[in-house]
């Protein structure tokens, strides 16, 4: 199956494979094959279009309407998808390492259930993620 075809194909049976489709087809717009005015968006332009989007997605929440949730919370991840193409494109990350960079850092910031003092209450859960972000804050300015 080639690029054109496997970003075509809905034969998906799980989120990974639909995430790995939506990056791929991210990359393929910015692809000579692609569309001309997706190579030619920034990682900005593209940020501050998922900016735009957020709004969207937070008010189809507010209204309740499930079927525009669904539509806008997709409109928001391609986005931000197609942003992080354009920067890694840009030569300023790596999607591959982002990911797991953010990965690592969920966890590491949800402390207060991967580690030994659990919390339990909503504050204790706050407090615990709020000092993990304090120590990673002070950690990166000395570097």
């Amino acid at each position: 199956m080639n690029k054109k075809e496997r970003v075509l194909s809905t034969n998906y049976s799980n989120e990974g494979e639909v995430f790995e489709t939506l990056l791929e087809l991210a990359r393929y717009l910015r692809s000579p094959e692609g569309c001309p005015w997706d190579r030619k968006q920034t990682s900005l332009n593209f940020a501050k279009f998922a900016s735009e989007e957020c709004e969207e997605y937070i008010a189809s929440i507010e209204k309740g309407n499930k079927n525009e949730i669904a539509e806008e919370f997709g409109d928001v991840l391609f986005t931000l998808l197609a942003s992080a193409v354009a920067c890694e494109t840009e030569g300023n990350m790596n999607i591959f390492e982002a990911l797991k960079k953010t990965h690592e850092k969920m966890i590491r910031r949800h402390n207060h259930v991967f580690g030994t003092n659990k919390a339990e209450t909503e504050e204790e859960a706050w407090d615990s993620w709020q000092k993990i972000k304090e120590m990673e804050r002070k950690e990166r300015d000395n570097k």
